[in-house]
């Protein structure tokens, strides 16, 4: 997870290599905060590039709003577990073992996969729209009867394994500005109003979980409009057949002018 150079007025940073921990040494143990990143692909930064090779599939980016917000802040330690194409149960099984008493801010995102984000994506791109809204209506259909329950345990999970932390979790952006989809190429209209109206259901359903468990609910939304594939200054990546694991992710920009001022507010 490489080195992160972050100064204290106040403290001296011991950074460690290859464990993304980020330990000071004589910051004062009142208020100090102890972070831990969870979650998948938009947490992770894929599409941000600068990848610490030490993170291998995970795609950690230096770019990504936990890192950014890490170097910004310099908490007490700092570490991110997340990972490219996790889903709840990657977060259950692997992820949740990093927070424990002592941690007080979390973020995730997570979902996305639980809800098959990439094979709708692959459908809309390489099907006919037919094909597209079907694939749409099934993701939907699983948000509606199962996400729920998926992101109960993990919201459950992470507040019995951190129960002194803030728990931020954020949502995922629309993909498309609709308003600029008649001269906009690729997709058509409608494969991007299902698109847009499946991003919703999932981010509704991450923002009912959220604040049923208490946690604090960071929507992105507002945050990337007039940004959208589309848009001649998108934060999003359209596809790229040459970078395929990148398409529909945020670009540098995005995980810094959108994840990260969002973030910042909720953490506090």
């Amino acid at each position: 997870m490489g080195i992160f150079r972050v100064l204290f007025s106040a403290a001296i940073v011991v950074s460690t290599a290859g464990t993304g921990l980020v330990t000071a040494t004589t910051a004062s143990a009142a208020g100090a905060v102890n972070y831990v990143a969870l979650g998948d692909s938009y947490s992770s930064g894929v599409g941000a590039g600068d990848y610490i090779w030490s993170s291998g599939s995970c795609q950690r980016s230096t770019q990504a709003y936990p890192e950014q917000w890490a170097g910004a802040h310099g908490p007490a330690s700092f570490v991110s577990v997340a990972c490219s194409g996790a889903s709840t149960a990657d977060v259950l099984s692997s992820q949740v073992s990093a927070l424990s008493n002592s941690t007080t801010l979390v973020s995730i995102t997570i979902g996305g996969n639980d809800a098959g984000f990439s094979s709708v994506m692959e459908t809309c791109v390489l099907a006919p729209t037919s094909s597209c809204l079907s694939a749409v209506e099934a993701a939907e259909t699983f948000i509606s009867t199962q996400l729920r329950g998926r992101l109960d345990q993990v919201l459950q999970t992470i507040a019995a394994d951190a129960p002194n932390a803030t728990v931020v979790v954020l949502d995922y952006p629309d993909l498309y500005d609709l308003s600029k989809s008649g001269t906009c190429i690729g997709l058509s209209t409608s494969d991007r109003i299902a698109l847009d109206q499946g991003a919703d259901e999932l981010d509704g359903a991450i923002q009912a979980a959220a604040l049923a468990n208490g946690d604090t609910f960071a929507d992105v939304r507002g945050q990337f409009a007039g940004h959208e594939i589309c848009d001649s200054n998108s934060w999003l990546h359209a596809v790229d057949i040459f970078a395929i694991s990148s398409s529909y992710h945020p670009t540098a920009a995005g995980q810094d002018q959108g994840y990260l001022p969002v973030f910042t507010k909720a953490a506090g």
